[in-house]
């Protein structure tokens, strides 16, 4: 990772290396540098909201045209892994502990950098705080069979792109889909 003097401006080098898609992207993206620089609280404290925005780092592991999202039961959603970015915790780090311990394998990352950034309004069990994502991309194998945790997912499961279920998914993960498979 870059030498810089501290996680705060590691973050926000993180953040910088995004190109964003489109204005509600570029609007995120914004919020979310000028919410680094303000020197509040980055990592969430204190389970389920504490502070009440905070950074998260979710990752897509990706076969080809499939990607595997996980039935997560706090969100009653279906999500793509990732994690609460711990503090004085790189994102990318995030990434590799948290792909350990949801899916008990190695983060083989197809891109080293984010390609995304949102902000989003929780739902399901613990709705109500504003989860700042960073979107990573791994490579993943369809055929490799998974562990996962059993206590924050319901299941595990490889969607194609075009069948991921858009009712029950994250409400940026369409726009992900359009970023990523275009590049």
């Amino acid at each position: 990772f870059p030498e810089l003097s501290d996680m705060r401006d590691q973050i926000r080098a993180e953040i910088e290396l995004i190109q964003p898609m489109d204005d509600l992207e570029r609007s995120h993206l914004a919020n979310t540098l000028e919410w680094v620089d303000s020197g509040v609280e980055l990592c969430r404290l204190v389970k389920p909201d504490t502070p009440a925005k905070h950074l998260i780092s979710y990752f897509l592991l990706v076969d080809g045209d499939y990607m595997l999202l996980v039935d997560h039961i706090n969100a009653e959603l279906w999500l793509p892994t990732g994690g609460h970015v711990e503090p004085n915790e790189h994102p990318r780090t995030t990434v590799s502990r948290e792909v350990k311990e949801e899916l008990a394998v190695e983060a083989n990352f197809l891109v080293d950098a984010p390609i995304f950034l949102t902000e989003t309004c929780t739902v399901g069990k613990t709705a109500g705080h504003t989860d700042v994502s960073l979107w990573y991309v791994l490579a993943g194998d369809r055929e490799q069979v998974l562990t996962y945790d059993h206590s924050e997912f319901l299941s595990v499961r490889w969607f194609h792109r075009e069948e991921v279920p858009m009712d029950r998914t994250d409400p940026h993960i369409d726009r992900f889909l359009r970023k990523f498979y275009s590049s």
